[in-house]
């Protein structure tokens, strides 16, 4: 089965709310705020703290919506309240306290603030499959991927979530993540069995200081980090990060909504950054703008160094 992710678009939207609406397990834990979460998943798009992605499935030219993957980097101050006794879930949660215009997400100058210093608090709002798909391992593999790329490259203190199924629990437990306890803390192992832990609101999460001392789980490698060097600008990332799923500077200029000559001149911006703060990346791999098969090579040279970097994508104060 070939699954695909892409970020989540203002059209997906609808779509998504009626994944979360009929499912079996996470519908009812939203109750009578489930009809505001379409309102304040649009507003939020675009935002820097709102991560949000589908996850789609290819079959002879037929794409079906098969779910969706939605984070929030959130305040301090609300992962401490989330953590006191008793629990809550965190998708009503979060739905709630935006709709009554309290809403925990960062802002994106705060985003890229705590992203510079002191770190980042990630909270998983929704991981919605379709009831058919929740056994396929090929699945719960691309969305626990899919996640990890959503988040590599930022400076992240606490990840924190609650996979919707016994078999998402299991796979992110075995991901290297650990079950928080009432008590205020991370534990390895439940004091009761799994199935009776999903019953109720319940979280799995991971800490810098535990994900480092764990270098061989899946789901530490989300905190490694490295200091960024290139210092692009907005601009300049997001056409990188559109570069990085092999569009052409025609597609770019499309997805991006700007001209092909402004497509090309943010390319040379980009390269003329790159020269100055890593000149040795695209030593003698082409001209300055990028043309014929030499230019084609330092393009790919470039996106091959942001793919191991994707901390170069994140934003950051300058």
């Amino acid at each position: 089965m070939a699954i695909s992710c892409r970020p989540m678009r203002a059209k997906d939207v609808p779509e998504c709310v009626s994944i979360v609406a009929t499912h079996p397990l996470i519908a009812p834990r939203y109750s009578e705020v489930l009809n505001k979460l379409e309102t304040v998943w649009l507003c939020l798009l675009g935002r820097e703290a709102f991560r949000a992605v589908v996850f789609e499935h290819t079959h002879e030219d037929r794409v079906k919506l098969l779910g969706l993957g939605v984070s929030a980097f959130v305040s301090d101050e609300f992962l401490r309240a989330l953590k006191r006794p008793p629990f809550v879930w965190i998708g009503p949660e979060l739905t709630s306290s935006i709709s009554r215009g309290e809403s925990p997400l960062l802002s994106d100058r705060a985003v890229r603030q705590a992203n510079s210093k002191g770190g980042l608090n990630v909270v998983s709002w929704e991981g919605a499959i379709r009831p058919k798909y929740w056994k396929s391992a090929e699945v719960h593999a691309t969305v626990i991927s899919a996640f990890v790329d959503q988040h590599r490259g930022f400076l992240l203190k606490e990840v924190i979530g609650q996979p919707p199924t016994l078999e998402a629990l299991e796979v992110t437990l075995r991901s290297g993540t650990q079950l928080f306890h009432e008590k205020g803390r991370y534990v390895d192992s439940p004091d009761r069995p799994l199935l009776h832990v999903a019953e109720t609101p319940y979280y799995v999460g991971l800490t810098r200081d535990v994900a480092l001392s764990r270098p061989g789980a899946w789901m530490a490698s989300l905190f490694i980090y490295q200091t960024p060097k290139c210092n692009f600008r907005p601009s300049e990332q997001r056409l990188l990060l559109a570069a990085l799923h092999g569009l052409t500077d025609e597609e770019l200029a499309s997805q991006l909504g700007i001209s092909v000559s402004a497509v090309k001149k943010v390319w040379l911006c980009v390269y003329e950054r790159v020269s100055a703060q890593l000149p040795s990346l695209l030593q003698d791999r082409g001209d300055s703008q990028g043309h014929g098969e030499r230019g084609k090579e330092k393009k790919q040279h470039l996106l091959a160094y942001l793919r191991n970097h994707p901390e170069e994508l994140r934003p950051a104060g300058m």
